[in-house]
């Protein structure tokens, strides 16, 4: 890194409060502000440049990634491998592309926490409606999932015992962009899960969604609210288990409380400065910002 004070980009949505909150964070500690729409941005393999306007991002000193698009998609892996190719030419990205990219796919991260020994709900994932079908009646209620989602956008509950046509229901999910269907078991929880934060491995804080009692789930989308909590010595255990699976400099583990034990729902690239700000009071932009500057500076 040059001897000037560095400039650190922020991927992130032009507009979008916590994308512009941890700009203005990088910024009253360098004095540079770059927030960097990845929709505009235009990789030459040739010069071997990513220029996002008039600024070549394989020139930064740094990049701190918030948010890589409006919402889940598939196009959002292109865009990080975009950011890969800045990372190997030499520039400290936080997180790193290759973790995040993990973590698109709801089902790549469910397969990397049960095989990192991680307890989740139970889970089945098929493309056949006969299959889906049994698993569905087997867990009685359950849940459909996209592969790419957050704040349970998309998702379906569904009811065994209830259900008119389950077939149906399956197939017209399947049809509507799910073809790998992903059925988890709904389990019976308490009003809230917990957002575990963690910023370099170090556990910042935990705090409670509670949900709506007119809606299934806790997100703030269908009417929760954001609680603070204090998490019990073995929630913070599992919950930094999960995350080091993903090597994250940032995350927030979700977590519940059931009657056999915690189980992790997932581990968010994006997550947590809403539920940190409003229930714990802590300015995580800020604290991200100093993180990425002290690594770059060092």
């Amino acid at each position: 890194m040059s001897k000037h004070a560095p400039r650190i980009g922020v991927v992130g949505v032009v507009g979008g409060w916590s994308s512009e909150a941890l700009a203005d964070a990088v910024e009253k500690l360098t004095g540079f502000r770059l927030l960097i729409d990845m929709q505009r941005c235009v990789l030459d393999l040739a010069s071997g440049r990513v220029m996002c306007g008039d600024i070549d991002l394989c020139e930064l000193d740094g990049i701190l990634i918030k948010k890589v698009g409006t919402s889940y998609s598939q196009d959002m892996l292109d865009r990080l491998e975009i950011l890969r190719f800045v990372k190997a030419g030499g520039v400290p990205i936080f997180s790193d592309p290759t973790s995040i990219l993990r973590l698109m796919d709801r089902l790549a991260c469910t397969l990397t926490l049960a095989r990192g020994g991680i307890p989740v709900p139970p889970t089945t994932v098929t493309e056949n409606i006969d299959h889906a079908l049994a698993a569905v009646i087997a867990y009685g209620q359950a849940v459909l999932k996209p592969l790419y989602s957050t704040k349970a956008k998309g998702m379906q509950l569904v009811d065994a015992a209830s259900e008119p046509d389950l077939r149906q229901r399956l197939t017209a999910f399947r049809d509507a962009g799910n073809p790998m269907l992903y059925i988890q078991k709904k389990l019976s929880i308490p009003d809230r899960d917990l957002g575990v934060i963690f910023l370099g491995g170090e556990h910042v804080g935990t705090y409670a969604r509670v949900k709506d009692s007119a809606s299934w789930n806790t997100t703030t989308r269908d009417g929760g609210h954001y609680e603070p909590h204090v998490a019990s010595s073995d929630i913070v255990a599992l919950a930094w288990r999960a995350q080091r699976l993903f090597h994250l400099d940032l995350t927030s583990v979700d977590v519940v409380e059931t009657e056999q034990g915690p189980v992790v729902f997932e581990v968010s690239a994006f997550g947590g400065f809403s539920g940190s700000q409003e229930a714990l009071g802590i300015d995580l932009a800020a604290r991200y910002a100093r993180y990425a500057v002290e690594r770059v500076a060092s």
